[in-house]
């Protein structure tokens, strides 16, 4: 597999949208993002350090099940852990103003007219 290099963040959220075009996939991540954010409360509250150890273990189980069951791809943690996590916030937060569908589809379009450029 070609290892991709992106010159900003634009660029690898466009990636990092079109890598989770299925919305089953996207729940899975919401989930588990909001179950690492509980850890970390919960850490926080009652002032021990187990749930925030359990906080990633969380947060990757169910977004890496979304991957290997849904979208049939590779973790973009893997690769780009910092952008990765920041992306994953950006997508979270366009879930809960309804706009990360239309965010995904525009990011297939954007991506196909740059392959579509690059093939010519």
């Amino acid at each position: 597999m070609q290892r991709c290099h992106f010159a900003s963040f634009a660029d690898f959220w466009t990636f990092y949208a079109c890598e989770h075009q299925h919305a089953g996939s996207r729940v899975l991540h919401y989930i588990g993002a909001l179950g690492a954010l509980a850890c970390v409360v919960h850490a926080t509250l009652t002032r021990t350090l187990l749930p925030l150890a359990c906080a990633p273990l969380v947060g990757y189980a169910f977004a890496w099940l979304g991957h290997a069951c849904l979208e049939r791809n590779r973790p973009a943690t893997w690769g780009w852990p910092w952008w990765s996590l920041r992306a994953e916030l950006r997508m979270v937060r366009l879930a809960c103003m309804g706009r990360m569908r239309a965010e995904v589809a525009r990011a297939v379009v954007a991506r196909a007219a740059s392959a579509s450029s690059r093939a010519d």
